[in-house]
């Protein structure tokens, strides 16, 4: 049985602090129970109610606050210096095969809240990272923001569709939004040109050719990937597109290791604006993490190059070969 008492008390106030702070992150962010917490961090459940019931009194409970008080500052920097990034932001994780989606969608609504500014047009992908930043954004009304969808969507969703994120997004700022009204994956390149020439869509593509800032995230090829659970691509094209190198997908477009896309034919079947658009963007957001998808980082990180890493702790360190 568990003393319960603060393991840092002894070590001073800022270490509690950490300590208070990271088991709030644990349950408001990560959505851990106080037991859990507390066989995590090596306390009592009685410490735990009591570390969560002063976070709150002392107003520590937002999550730029936790987020900055954990020792990762490290970590930020030498993401930074390995892939050649402006910014790196990591989220803390409770442990390390906690599910990051969760923490690094809080990171990003925190990150992207404070870089807006009136007046911008912003490109946007989708998926399960990128909509659990949707409750951890700072609902404002910006002057003249515009928001873009970078990639179509999907037909059919039972519970969520991720193909709405940059919809709700746009709410969160009383923004315009400009959406592909078209599958992501199309049937062939024919239709693709058709869509965009002669169905009303060459505005959106051109709109999306002088963007202020991007926002996407990254897919694996497995059966868990969201391309995977919407049917968007088959199973035996996730293969022969791992055949040819593919190691991750972004905006619905599968790269390899390098960063290139691979030759195959659905390559050229995306409804996504091209890739040249979004790396041409001053302001490039990657959010990803997850030690599944650690290739799939790499690869984007050539494909995009971004100004800004959203990532996991665990993560990090295996990107930068620093010991977890």
């Amino acid at each position: 049985m568990k003393a319960d008492h603060h393991p840092f008390e002894s070590r001073g106030p800022r270490r509690s602090e950490r300590l208070r702070q990271r088991a709030a992150w644990m349950y408001f962010v990560e959505e851990m129970t106080q037991s859990a917490i507390a066989d995590a961090l090596g306390v009592g459940r009685v410490t735990v109610v009591r570390m969560l019931a002063e976070a709150k009194a002392l107003g520590e409970v937002r999550i730029a606050l936790a987020r900055g008080h954990a020792e990762l500052g490290g970590l930020e920097a030498a993401l930074c210096t390995t892939f050649g990034l402006e910014e790196a932001l990591v989220a803390p994780l409770s442990s390390c095969d906690a599910d990051a989606t969760a923490p690094i969608g809080a990171v990003l609504g925190e990150f992207v809240s404070s870089m807006l500014r009136n007046d911008m047009k912003i490109g946007l992908g989708w998926g399960r990272t990128l909509n659990r930043s949707l409750e951890h954004l700072r609902e404002r009304s910006l002057r003249g923001l515009n928001v873009v969808s970078l990639v179509g969507g999907v037909t059919h969703f039972a519970h969520d569709n991720p193909a709405e994120f940059p919809s709700a997004f746009a709410r969160a700022f009383n923004a315009d939004c400009y959406l592909i009204p078209s599958p992501a994956i199309v049937d062939s390149p024919a239709t693709k040109t058709a869509l965009i020439e002669r169905c009303g869509l060459r505005g959106v593509y051109d709109f999306a050719n002088a963007l202020d800032a991007i926002v996407v995230s990254v897919g694996s090829l497995g059966p868990e990937a969201t391309i995977a659970r919407f049917e968007l691509i088959g199973e035996a094209d996730r293969k022969a597109m791992s055949e040819l190198g593919g190691v991750g997908e972004l905006l619905c477009n599968v790269y390899d290791l390098e960063g290139r896309i691979v030759d195959h034919p659905l390559s050229h079947q995306v409804m996504s604006v091209p890739m040249e658009a979004v790396r041409a963007a001053p302001i490039r957001v990657l959010a990803a993490g997850g030690s599944h998808k650690l290739a799939a980082i790499e690869g984007a990180i050539k494909l995009v190059r971004p100004t800004a890493l959203v990532t996991d702790e665990v993560t990090a360190r295996r990107l930068t070969k620093i010991p977890v």
